[in-house]
């Protein structure tokens, strides 16, 4: 890899590898997951009232791992053949960085364009467990994912995040930061997959 993994924050841990699959493996991909997956726009409780997600996406994994989140119980799709072979990329990146993780599932979203977008939230459903550890794979346009600390003790910061490129989220990320997708006007489209493991609730 020619360019670097970049730490942008130590403590939590939230780091940017980039040139995950390479070109034109990245590219290909991307083509694929646009035109083979069955994106879906649930609606999703919010405030008491329902609305559309301003997304499209698609829960996938293990057969076991279900997810609950606004409200909404989500079971997931088998794994697609392209995005097993993307969480065992994700897999053995980490662990050449000494990093020990294991995914059952992935939440791929995929924004149109830029004024598609995701709000403020942190990935903390109680099936992920206190402290999860959360890897996110951009295909596509780039764009920025905005971060904020919940107690406000720091400045708001954007990670820019370019085709090919993957955020680890470690623990306590979820735990100390909220994190959004907002509006950028004239981009393209974008898929991130999302990979975390899901413990089954009792």
């Amino acid at each position: 890899m020619s360019n670097p993994d970049t730490l942008i924050v130590t403590s939590p841990p939230l780091r940017r590898f980039p040139e995950l699959l390479g070109e034109p493996a990245a590219t290909q991909v991307l083509a694929r997951l646009e035109t083979e997956l069955d994106w879906q726009q649930p609606r999703l409780r919010l405030y008491g009232r329902e609305h559309p997600t301003p997304r499209r996406q698609v829960w996938m994994g293990d057969s076991d791992a279900d997810y609950r989140y606004s409200g909404r119980q989500f079971s997931p799709e088998p794994w697609h053949p392209a995005v097993a072979s993307i969480r065992e990329a994700v897999i053995a990146r980490l662990a050449a960085s000494g990093i020990s993780a294991d995914f059952n599932s992935v939440l791929l979203n995929r924004y149109a364009d830029g004024e598609e977008r995701m709000g403020w939230h942190s990935d903390d459903e109680a099936e992920l467990g206190p402290d999860p550890l959360i890897a996110a794979l951009s295909l596509g346009a780039e764009r920025p994912l905005r971060f904020r600390w919940k107690d406000r003790s720091r400045e708001a910061f954007n990670v820019w995040l370019p085709h090919d490129s993957l955020l680890l989220m470690g623990p306590g990320v979820q735990r100390q930061l909220q994190h959004a997708l907002l509006p950028r006007r004239r981009l393209g489209l974008r898929i991130s997959l999302t990979f975390r493991q899901v413990h089954p609730l009792p």
